[in-house]
């Protein structure tokens, strides 16, 4: 099967343009946004949204995969990093700001949309397991902490600020800090429950 052919600069710049406005639509109404609230938003017509995008379900597809892209991207680079501790931090802050900017938590309600979108959430996955690794290894990270236990961990620095009426936009980094400084080793407790098996 051959590869899907490359978007020409000005077609791939329309596409980004509607998965920001689709992005921006969906934090707002949620998976009620319409196919003609998105279009207007980005300023085209509903054919031009049809023709990069078949069905709402591939277009919001396409929003996860953009994001959990732009996530490995960073984590594929962070893996040569020679500080595998700051490496693991700014993942999860990169991983964290990257939620503030624009809610779509809801997207996991969508499910498994695509074969893609299985593909890269299971690379995201595997880089955390290897960033987490290797902050265990060099001591950094407790010994008893998992790459399961940091993908669970990934949204709670957003989803607690988000119970905070009016909290500052960048509320999220105190409660970064207090989990990072959880997974560090020194004066550590014995954890009262092994890990999950299933990320």
């Amino acid at each position: 099967m051959s590869s899907p052919r490359p978007l020409r600069a000005d077609a791939a710049r329309n596409r980004q343009s509607l998965l920001a406005a689709a992005a921006d639509e969906f934090a707002e109404r949620g998976l009620d946004a319409s196919v003609a609230d998105i279009a207007r938003r980005a300023g085209v017509g509903k054919g031009t949204v049809f023709r990069h995008f078949a069905t709402k379900d591939d277009l919001l597809a396409a929003i996860v995969i953009d994001r959990i892209d732009t996530l490995n991207t960073v984590g594929e680079k962070l893996l040569g990093a020679a500080d595998p501790g700051a490496a693991l931090l700014e993942f999860l802050t990169v991983a964290a700001h990257q939620r503030q900017q624009r809610d779509l938590s809801f997207l996991q309600e969508a499910g498994d949309l695509s074969p893609e979108v299985v593909r890269v959430r299971a690379h995201m996955f595997d880089i955390v397991h290897r960033l987490v690794d290797r902050a265990r290894d060099y001591g950094v990270v407790r010994a008893d902490v998992t790459g399961a236990d940091v993908i669970l961990l990934m949204c709670a620095p957003n989803y607690v600020a988000s119970y905070v009426p009016d909290a500052p936009p960048d509320l999220w980094r105190r409660y970064l800090a207090i989990i990072f400084d959880g997974l560090r080793p020194q004066s550590a407790h014995p954890l009262p429950h092994p890990p999950p098996s299933v990320l």
